[in-house]
């Protein structure tokens, strides 16, 4: 009898051990369906200040709707929000593009990927000493971000309005070592793209990223002596996008992100609120 007992005992127990497992795997399928969760997901996400993390404060009463909660942490520079991201200590970002992420990658073994494109902000070249491109002078200088893809960009920027020639075949890997023609010996300075809009005062023009435009109160529309155009190539290729640690990319909270900052309320405020300074909507 006694050892009866213990057997029906034995089952129950491992019966009741059974529900608890297939709960856990219940709650574990629910996270990862297309349904909001019984408990808000906390989701942190490093952003460049403007408009990057305006555009996430907007999305962030209508992503507690579908039960994401964000955490919004502001960045100045470009490495810290990927370094974090591969770490773990946010769980996103949104600041970058594509070509800037496979390049971050390349150099220092990270291994971050885009899951959205969400809004495209086009480079410019602006007035410093010098306020038109018709006045400038032999030897005048000319500012560029220092990191890869966007000197790069910048270069082909240049070239484009026929100050300077590259090489041919020209990337998204090119520097001012592959200027080929440099009619009026411009003088190309390298700079950290932070510090693009404070050197306006020192240099006769400079190639400014659209964040760091804006934030420094630059119209792209007004200010600006050329733009990219928005429908060309750069568009695409240069995308904003958020971005996670490879591995997390299916993630439901991570889709619902993107899905939000996709949405047609999210594009309407990129248009109204950004659309002056050249800002394009979601793509």
């Amino acid at each position: 009898m006694k050892q009866t007992l213990r057997k029906g005992l034995t089952a129950l127990l491992a019966g009741l051990l059974a529900v608890g497992t297939l709960t856990a795997c219940d709650k574990a399928s629910e996270t990862s369906a297309d349904t909001t969760p019984a408990e808000p997901v906390k989701l942190k996400i490093g952003a460049t200040i403007v408009p990057h993390s305006e555009v996430l404060a907007f999305a962030k009463p209508l992503l507690a709707e579908k039960g994401v909660e964000i955490e919004i942490v502001e960045f100045t520079d470009y490495v810290q929000p990927m370094s974090t991201t591969e770490n773990g200590e946010i769980d996103a970002n949104y600041f970058a593009h594509r070509p800037y992420i496979n390049d971050f990658n390349a150099e220092n073994g990270t291994h971050i990927i885009a899951v959205g494109d969400i809004h495209y902000e086009p480079f410019g070249i602006y007035p410093g000493k010098t306020k038109s491109l018709d006045d400038l002078k032999d030897g005048a200088s000319i500012a560029v971000p220092n990191d890869t893809t966007n000197e790069a960009r910048a270069l082909l920027l240049l070239q484009e309005q026929g100050l300077i020639k590259l090489k041919d075949g020209a990337d998204l890997n090119v520097t001012k070592i592959d200027i080929v023609e440099n009619p009026k010996n411009l003088d190309i300075v390298e700079l950290e793209a932070a510090q693009l809009p404070r050197s306006l005062q020192d240099v006769d023009l400079a190639v400014i990223n659209g964040n760091y435009a804006l934030e420094a109160n630059l119209n792209a529309t007004t200010d600006a002596l050329a733009l990219e155009s928005a429908n060309g190539t750069a568009a695409t290729t240069f995308a904003n996008v958020i971005a996670v640690k490879e591995g997390h990319e299916n993630d439901w909270a991570i889709k619902t992100l993107v899905e939000v900052l996709k949405s047609d309320e999210v594009k309407n405020y990129i248009l109204t609120t950004y659309e002056g300074a050249g800002y394009q909507p979601s793509l």
